[in-house]
């Protein structure tokens, strides 16, 4: 999303309105069960859970004791069960094995399913198979969009990428649609939208069906004036290559998890972990998050003399001075001075972390791939990767990267990368293949003819729907990358002169080094130059999406400078991209 940015209008919507709304809903559904209960939660609603309503709310709304959703029994003695999960069969499962244990000791007590962000039909089947349908009162929350940060929402649902890109199941694309209809209810209706890729379509055409039949959304002004809905398989790569900017390096080495992350003893500098909230909020954080790491430890060593020739000034002070300075000043400084710590132990982690991997070696690697040179050392260093067993979740990035960016492996390389992983790693990895071939992330070029070809010729025989469908049934057999295609026609691998500048970054090349502009960054910018997909039939073609990108403009904006706001089905890199396919669970 991109919203104008004009010095008269305010610099962002103010999305603690979503947070607000998400409690008061939890707290009327937890007050539909009155009288003291305990509370059952999933692991997975936990900390976005904490991020709406703090154990003391809970409390105050006559919630008694809390547990997790887990395998073991639960012990609870309370009358009154409330359950917060998502809609999950195996969840089903584990309360109807609650209510049916209850039923042969003689015990009744009342049972609340509260599903989060919605029901599914499925999840009542199989309480009725269990016979329990008819002990349990089911309700839904629909928490659906949780504000990480000022520019940053998230669905929370890591489970979407496998269920629609792998599974096929498209059931969450209702749940993106009324995401999308809340923030226009609440924002105002978003007058430019763009989109591309099979579920931005769907999701798109949903979400307008939903405006047509709310009259609430008119005639509100608009905060935000661009949309962009775009799938992830539009850009595998982005996703695929290591992050050299901090807080991307935060995320892979620590796992920031609903936008906060547990720094361990190693960077606390004591036998403690700290959970920290990495936001627009810490000063320190949000000055280096988007800084190339190369020049992180320069700025915090800055900072670091600033700060204490703040604390210094403190020595020529008289009572006065001193007596404002410990009320007005003193505390901030000192809790600057804390954040600064915890990121210069964080930095150090992470230095340590890479120095061990040899990751200078693997970005030349990488670069090595992106641009579509010396694929033969690339290939050894990746098989090299495998028989050192590094890890089972790197060699499998390396390879998607390598398919991706070859439009496929020759069927030579990926039987030999296939059977040197196994051997590797273990056979119980089979499954993860037929996974990756599956979403496109990695597959085996086709011998012979290219399917670009055979849709060339096939497309001059029939008409151009019959073509479409065609076309259309081929990619869902293998879709192509034609990454390299698109790389040159959007010029995504920066040709400079010299060295790349990291200090003074030139173009979005630099999150990567200056080895390679994101992709999907790209396809915005083009778009939002041209205010549609025109001229861009081409690359739109190479991503297999002829079918699936539109427009719909109904309002001419002439702002040249945005803010963007990213809204996402869950945060995600590349490793959390590989464990959602694999089928050997860590």
């Amino acid at each position: 999303m991109a919203s104008p940015h004009r010095p008269d209008a305010p610099e962002l919507p103010d999305f603690s309105m979503l947070k607000r709304l998400a409690r008061d809903q939890l707290i009327y559904l937890l007050e539909q069960l009155p009288g003291k209960k305990d509370l059952f939660i999933e692991a997975d609603l936990m900390s976005p859970l904490d991020r709406i309503a703090s154990v003391s709310i809970l409390k105050q709304h006559e919630v008694d004791k809390l547990y997790k959703v887990e395998s073991k029994p639960a012990l609870s003695s309370n009358e009154q069960l409330c359950f917060l999960v998502r809609p999950r069969i195996k969840n089903m499962r584990y309360i109807a094995n609650l209510v049916n244990a209850d039923k042969l000791a003689g015990r009744a007590r009342k049972y609340k399913v509260i599903f989060s962000p919605q029901k599914f039909y499925s999840c009542e089947m199989v309480l009725e198979e269990e016979g329990v349908y008819g002990d349990v009162s089911c309700d839904e929350w629909a928490f659906s969009l949780l504000p990480l940060d000022v520019d940053l929402l998230s669905m929370e649902l890591p489970e979407f990428f496998r269920d629609y890109f792998v599974e096929g199941d498209q059931r969450w694309i209702n749940t993106v649609a009324q995401a999308l209809h809340l923030l226009s209810t609440l924002y105002g209706s978003f007058p430019n939208c763009y989109g591309i890729g099979r579920c931005a379509k769907m999701s798109y055409e949903l979400w307008r069906k939903l405006e047509d039949e709310d009259s609430e959304t008119k005639g509100r002004r608009a905060e935000v004036g661009h949309v962009f809905l775009l799938d992830r398989d539009v850009d595998f790569v982005t996703a695929l290559c290591s992050q050299v900017v901090y807080e991307g390096l935060v995320d892979d080495t620590f796992r920031v998890k609903c936008g906060s992350v547990d720094f361990g003893p190693e960077v606390t500098s004591s036998d403690k972990s700290l959970k920290v909230l990495l936001n627009a909020e810490d000063k320190v954080f949000n000055e280096i998050r988007n800084e190339h790491f190369s020049n992180v430890f320069g700025f915090l060593s800055q900072k670091a003399r600033n700060l204490q020739a703040q604390y210094d000034r403190r020595r020529g002070m008289d009572i006065k001075q001193m007596k404002n300075f410990v009320s007005q000043e003193l505390k901030g400084l000192k809790q600057e001075h804390r954040l600064l710590s915890l990121h210069i132990g964080a930095c150090e982690s992470i230095m340590k972390k890479k120095t061990k991997q040899d990751f200078q070696e693997l970005i030349k690697t990488e670069h090595a791939l992106l641009e579509g040179f010396n694929i033969r050392e690339s290939t050894n260093y990746i098989e090299e990767h495998i028989d050192r067993q590094v890890s089972p979740i790197e060699s499998l990035r390396l390879m998607c990267l390598l398919s991706i960016t070859e439009n496929g492996l020759i069927p030579k390389d990926y039987r030999s990368l296939k059977t040197q992983y196994m051997q590797s790693y273990g056979p119980e990895h089979l499954l993860t293949f037929s996974n990756l071939r599956r979403a496109g992330l990695l597959t085996e070029q086709v011998p012979g003819e290219t399917l670009t070809a055979v849709e060339s010729k096939v497309s001059k025989l029939v008409t151009d729907k019959a073509a479409g469908k065609i076309t259309d049934a081929f990619s869902s057999l293998a879709k192509r990358s034609n990454f390299r295609a698109i790389s040159k026609k959007l010029n995504l691998i920066p040709r400079v002169d010299g060295e790349y500048d990291l200090k003074v970054p030139r173009d979005m090349a630099y999150v990567f080094s200056g080895a390679y502009v994101p992709l999907s960054c790209r396809i915005i910018e083009q778009v939002l130059e041209r205010r549609s997909w025109q001229g861009l039939d081409e690359v739109v073609r190479l991503l297999n999406c002829s079918e699936f990108a539109f427009t719909d403009m109904t309002k001419e904006d002439t702002a040249s400078r945005y803010r963007f706001i990213f809204l996402t089905t869950a945060v995600t890199n590349s490793a959390r991209l590989m464990e959602a396919m694999s089928e050997v669970k860590a």
